[in-house]
């Protein structure tokens, strides 16, 4: 009866595929979190149809997750792909009742994120040599991603075609295969030129004429390839931060930000759906104005235990 179980799961991710039409990563993110579910299911209450599930069943569930000290953007995650997956079965008549329906989201914790300064952004830059094709070549991602904002996904997918270098600007497919016009700076554009003019066409050992970035196969370079080199060269350059390829993201909107730039064009550039996702950048200014006004304002420190009442 497991098995009834499996098929129903490759029939949603199809599903999530064609119908819904969301990205090969969250179709993967939610088959790994409904596997997970059905083997809690089976494993751990004797489940093997899912008609048998009650909405106490997936709180058990989502308990056993929290007990496990689960992040709750993960959970809420995962009650995203079980309520979907419920919802896909009732539509398509294999359950007469969606038991999810009443399943609650737990709220979500903001984080601030963590980003780079300018001066840390341009040391990192430096690390990388420009004799050497393959340090060229990250040297030119890294500088692509900072000036335009790019998720590290989008990067990575990035073709020859979809630079435009006489209008200054790439094309690039974000979240839910949603197409955006993203302007280039004029130090991605020179090196991104130089890149290839000289690094591509030796590292094009298969001749390709699409890929814009190519490893040392010939191949296009992958999310966790680029990720390897931020790490190795932030530790060249003693960085304390704990980089990431969306901390460079993150350091792109906040230094806008810092130059008032107006929040709904930078919306657009990072290719929210939601001002609310960019809006956390707001609270990264607003940190740092506190920093600065508690530096150097005459009364933004007190100054021992002076009482003046």
């Amino acid at each position: 009866m497991k098995n009834n179980i499996n098929l129903y799961i490759d029939e949603f991710l199809n599903y999530l595929l064609i119908e819904r039409g969301l990205s090969q990563n969250t179709i993967l993110a939610y088959n790994k979190d409904i596997i997970q579910y059905s083997d809690f299911l089976f494993k751990n209450l004797a489940i093997t149809n899912m008609k048998e599930v009650k909405r106490e069943n997936i709180i058990e569930f989502l308990s056993n997750l929290y007990d496990l000290n689960m992040q709750s953007k993960t959970i809420s995650r995962k009650i995203s792909a079980i309520k979907m997956f419920h919802k896909f079965l009732f539509l398509n008549h294999y359950l007469k009742e969606n038991v999810s329906v009443f399943i609650e989201q737990p709220k979500i914790k903001k984080t601030i994120p963590t980003v780079l300064s300018l001066q840390e952004i341009n040391d990192l830059l430096a690390s990388f040599p420009e004799n050497d094709i393959l340090s060229l070549r990250n040297k030119t991602m890294v500088e692509l991603m900072y000036s335009t904002g790019l998720r590290v996904s989008e990067l990575v997918k990035l073709n020859i075609e979809d630079i435009h270098f006489s209008m200054g600007f790439l094309k690039c497919n974000g979240k839910g295969s949603k197409e955006r016009i993203v302007p280039i700076g004029e130090k991605a554009l020179k090196i991104l030129k130089k890149y290839l003019n000289t690094a591509r066409e030796k590292l094009n050992i298969n001749y390709d004429n699409q890929i814009l970035f190519l490893n040392r196969e010939g191949m296009r370079i992958s999310r966790q390839g680029f990720w390897k080199v931020l790490k190795e060269h932030a530790a060249m350059i003693n960085l304390s931060k704990n980089i990431s390829p969306h901390k460079l993201r993150h350091s792109f909107a906040t230094h806008l930000l810092e130059k008032n730039v107006d929040i709904r064009f930078i919306q657009e550039l990072l290719g929210h759906s939601d001002i609310s996702s960019t809006q956390i950048y707001t609270h990264v200014n607003s940190k740092k104005l506190n920093e600065v006004v508690e530096r150097y304002h005459p009364r933004g420190k007190v100054e021992g235990d002076k009482n003046e009442l």
